[in-house]
């Protein structure tokens, strides 16, 4: 199972961007698909969570500018962020809660990440 992620860069200050994070392997079924992110000097913190029915939760630092969404179909979430901050600066990450297909009739649970995007944004 790999997960993808893309879609960082260097931003101004209230600029846009979209991440996205699509999941292949053998896949059975994902739960929780989740972006956190890491500054320098700083632990990984939370960004945002959404589960397979589309309940979503965020970090009260990016409530009303970032919205997480998915595609079940797709294996794929992602995380539109506007009025970006210069504190949004960091690494990016993806996070599945998943069930990998191992043989027929049985799967096995893990927690898997994306390799990290980095997200700069300019004061």
């Amino acid at each position: 199972v790999q997960l993808q992620a893309s879609g960082g860069g260097l931003v101004q200050g209230g600029g846009s961007l979209r991440l996205s994070c699509a999941a292949s392997g053998s896949i059975f079924s994902i739960n929780l698909m989740g972006w956190y992110r890491q500054a320098p000097g700083k632990l990984r913190e939370l960004v945002a969570t959404i589960t397979g029915g589309g309940d979503t939760n965020y970090a009260d630092s990016v409530k009303g500018r970032f919205t997480i969404s998915r595609d079940n179909a797709e294996n794929t979430v992602y995380l539109q962020m506007n009025n970006l901050k210069a504190e949004d600066t960091a690494v990016y990450y993806c996070n599945a809660d998943l069930r990998v297909r191992r043989w027929p009739g049985l799967s096995t649970r893990g927690h898997y990440w994306g390799q990290g995007t980095q997200v700069t944004v300019s004061s």
